[in-house]
Order: structure tokens, then C-alpha cells, then sequence
């Protein structure tokens, strides 16, 4: 059976929002999550509507085939000599970073009326250098997740039968459990292929990202430390408490060394950082952020364990969903207690969220339930549970919602 690709059509229609226009569209995400796939599904809807192969050209720099072309010269010269004289070209660079001083190459290339240009990028380092400062305020982002819940429900109803005589509950267990990397989604769920897969993604991303751009010379140090974000997924951590605990451990590692590991995870996409959010003072604290994964099933190969932590991990999954949606997120802070997430965005206004994996028992909903009563404004208040309820369920204008129902709503954020 031929393979059929899902139709990441979020980021398709942002894509098409920008067609044409003079600014250099970049695509930014952990590497395999389908930056590739999404210009090539873009590429064949330009075909669809009238577009001349001609007027098309798609480059990936990790190919050694273009080996040739990793200098900013060889670069322009190859994709200049090959563009169409007759309307709008369309260029796409995959992982353009691989060209040495590629900045310069994008910034004359978009200079010329006839190029709509588009490049991918497996770091967030792509847009802090050069590139931000040649192109300040002629670039846009589209930051890109491996699939959403809905994504992967079409995904594997393409390549597994069986999966269409599956309830969404037990669908979206598998989605705990091995992940939403696109695929992985495809492969039998076979927790030790899947593994093998995660394990040279992993890989890739440290040496290819972090260990030479950094210099790590101590790999297990940075693992160490990889392995410890996992495993405090949804607490408060500060780089202190990174450090110490790894001291503790006998394993050496500074505040300043903790920090810059960090920091490379992040631009690298394998974890986002949440910062705290004082609700009633309106104001960002600089201490104990969170950190959340890219992707469940990563978190279960590297911490080898087949059993999600529920709670922390259906936190994980609508922080990121969140992400998809639009929005800013950071963690609230109401008096002295916490709300797992305030959402924002231009289109939808804020929304606050609390997550637990179930509030049947009466104390548990009394606790989660609190520190959304605290907020006193009028901006919706949501709890998501894995509980089966009624549609219409509120708790003192709070809505309660199953979270596999919210992921499947299809509808702006706070709606």
C-alpha cells in the first residue's frame, strides 16, 4: 500500500498565508518532527495550483549529494544560475544552517522580486545571529511540533487497520506511550523498534546540535543532566538544584555549565522552558521555571520505563498543544498557589488551564480546583482530566473537560 502522509494542514494554511509575500518564511523545530515533509506536501500544492515544476527548487543541505554547496557562495551561485525567468520562484533550503555563513546567501537571494524563499532549521540559534540582524523585520517564524493528537488519530488510521476499531482513550494511551514523532507513528507499536528509532533521533540531535556546537567534552555529563530535565517534568527547578543534585551524585558539574546545557537542549527543541507568571501582580518571575519535553515517548526511552508518569506527562502534552495553538505559556502563580498554565495569544485573549490525571475523588478536585477559584477576572478557567464526563460540566463557572475531547476540539484555544 502506498503511504499516505498526513496533511499537517495548521502549518500548510500558515505557509499559504505568506505565499508571495516579500519575507523569507522559516520553518524552526526538533529535527524529524517533518519540516522536510511539510515542503514537500507545500511543494505539491503549489504544483496543484499551477506552479511549473521549473519555478520550483528544494535543496537539503544533509544531503551529501549538495555537499558542494555548503559555502555561502556556492550556495547562491547554484540556486541563482537554476532560477526560472517567468514568474515567481520558490526556493527551499532544508537545514540551511549547514552552510557556512548562509546568511549571506539568504539575505541576496531575497533581494530578487522573483524568489519566494523558504528554509527549515533544526536549531533556535538560526534566527539569534546574522540572520536576525541582516533580515530584522523580513522574516517570519513558523515553529513546527512533531504530530498533535489529532494529526496522529490520522496517521495511524492510515497505516493501521487496527487502529480504526480502537476507542480515542486507548489511541491516545499509545500516544503517551510511544510518542508523536511522525515515524514513529508509523511504525508497529513495538516498544523495543520504537526505542531504536528515539535512540538515534537522540543521538542525532546531541552530537549533531549540542556536543561539537558546544564542545561538551563530557557526554554522560550532559545526559546526566538531559535525564534529570525528564524526570522533574511539571516541577519547579532552578540550575542550582540541577547542579547540586548531580554534585551529590559525584557527578562534577558547575551552576554556569548547567545553564549552558540547558540552554542548548532549548534551542534545540528537545525541551521548552516555561517561565512563572505572577497573575495578580502581572509580572514574570526570574526563578524556578519548568521544563517540558518535545516528546512523551523520547521521555520513556530515555528514562526506560514503559509507564508514563500520567499526571506529568498529560501536563506535558497540553503545554505543547497549547504551543500549536497560538499561544504564549507560562506557569501562574495566584498568592500560594499554582496554576499549571496561563495561555495567551493575539487572536484569543488568556485562558487558564489545571491538569490532573483525575479528580473523581472529591479532595483531589477540591485542590485542583482552588488556585483557578483564586483568579478573580474574567478570562475562562479550564481543568482537564483523563475522567469521563458530561460535555457541560462546571465547577463555579470552572469547565471541566476530558483532555483527549479538548485535544480532538479543533477549536481556538480558549473557546
Amino acid at each position: 500500500m502506498e503511504k499516505r502522509l498526513v496533511q499537517r494542514k495548521e502549518y500548510l494554511s500558515r505557509l499559504a498565508v505568506w505565499k508571495g509575500k516579500p519575507v523569507i518564511k522559516v520553518v524552526t523545530g526538533v529535527r524529524r518532527c517533518g519540516k522536510s515533509t511539510l515542503f514537500y506536501l507545500y511543494m505539491d500544492a503549489l504544483r496543484e495550483n499551477g506552479v511549473d515544476d521549473n519555478n520550483i527548487l528544494s535543496l537539503n543541505l544533509e544531503d551529501m549529494g549538495n555537499k558542494a554547496l555548503l559555502t555561502a557562495e556556492a550556495l547562491h551561485e547554484a540556486i541563482e544560475g537554476r532560477l526560472s525567468k517567468k514568474g515567481m520562484n520558490y526556493i527551499f533550503i532544508d537545514e540551511v544552517q549547514q552552510c557556512r555563513d548562509f546568511e549571506r546567501a539568504i539575505d541576496s537571494l531575497h533581494l530578487k522580486d522573483n524568489v519566494d524563499l523558504y528554509i527549515t532549521g533544526s536549531n533556535a540559534t538560526l534566527l539569534s545571529g546574522d540572520l536576525a540582524t541582516l533580515l530584522s523585520g523580513r522574516y517570519i517564524e513558523i515553529e513546527m511540533l512533531p504530530l498533535s493528537f489529532h494529526e496522529y488519530l490520522e496517521f495511524t488510521s492510515q497505516t493501521d487497520a487496527e487502529s480504526e476499531q480502537q476507542s480515542n482513550s486507548a489511541l491516545f494511551a499509545d500516544y503517551m506511550r510511544f510518542g508523536s514523532f511522525p515515524f514513529v507513528s508509523a511504525l508497529q507499536k513495538d516498544r523495543a523498534v520504537v526505542d531504536e528509532y528515539l535512540d538515534g533521533l537522540y543521538n542525532a540531535v546531541i552530537v549533531k546540535d549540542i556536543v561539537t556546537r558546544e564542545r561538551v567534552r563530557d557526554i554522560g555529563i550532559l545526559e546526566d543532566v538531559v535525564k534529570f530535565l525528564c524526570s522533574s517534568i511539571g516541577s519547579p527547578i532552578s540550575t542550582k538544584k540541577v547542579s547540586d543534585t548531580l554534585n551529590s551524585a559525584g557527578r562534577k558539574i558547575s551552576v554556569n555549565t548547567v545553564e549552558q546545557y540547558i540552554r542548548a537542549l532549548t534551542d534545540s527543541f528537545i525541551f521548552y522552558k516555561a517561565d512563572r507568571f505572577d497573575i495578580k501582580g502581572r509580572q514574570h518571575l526570574k526563578t524556578q521555571n519548568k521544563y517540558y519535553i518535545v516528546d512523551s515517548g523520547l521521555r520513556n526511552m530515555l528514562l526506560a520505563t514503559s509507564s508514563p508518569d500520567t499526571g506529568h506527562m498529560l501536563e506535558n502534552i497540553v503545554y505543547l498543544e497549547l504551543i500549536r495553538r497560538g499561544n504564549k505559556v507560562n506557569i501562574g502563580k495566584v498568592g500560594d498557589k499554582e496554576v499549571d498554565f496561563v495561555a495567551e495569544s493575539t487572536t484569543d485573549g488568556r485562558g487558564y488551564y489545571q491538569v490532573a490525571a483525575t479528580v473523581l475523588d472529591e479532595s483531589t478536585l477540591n485542590r485542583e480546583l482552588e488556585s483557578l477559584m483564586k483568579i478573580n477576572d474574567h478570562f475562562p478557567k479550564y481543568l482537564l482530566t483523563l475522567d469521563e464526563i458530561g460535555k457541560d460540566t462546571y465547577h463555579n463557572g470552572i469547565k471541566q473537560m476530558n483532555v483527549v475531547d479538548w485535544l480532538l476540539s479543533r477549536v481556538s484555544t480558549n473557546a
